[in-house]
């Protein structure tokens, strides 16, 4: 095999793995965020914000029409 091509695979190896790896990070990141807001609710006792946090679309409007 000539070696400008084996360099050529070894650099393009190279930055998929530097590219994998800043996903991963970027996914651990916020894996982390959605942990310490889930720790953040569950240490909370008021049932109502608990509730508006899971189903933030309810109680928004209210039909007058009738």
């Amino acid at each position: 095999m000539d070696i400008a091509i084996m360099s050529m695979a070894l650099s393009q190896g190279q930055v998929q793995q530097q590219a994998s790896m800043s996903v991963m990070k970027m996914a651990m990141g916020d894996g982390k965020q959605q942990g310490d807001a889930l720790q953040k609710l569950m240490s909370t006792t008021d049932a109502s914000v608990i509730q508006r946090v899971a189903q933030p679309q309810l109680g928004g409007n209210i039909d007058l029409k009738g």
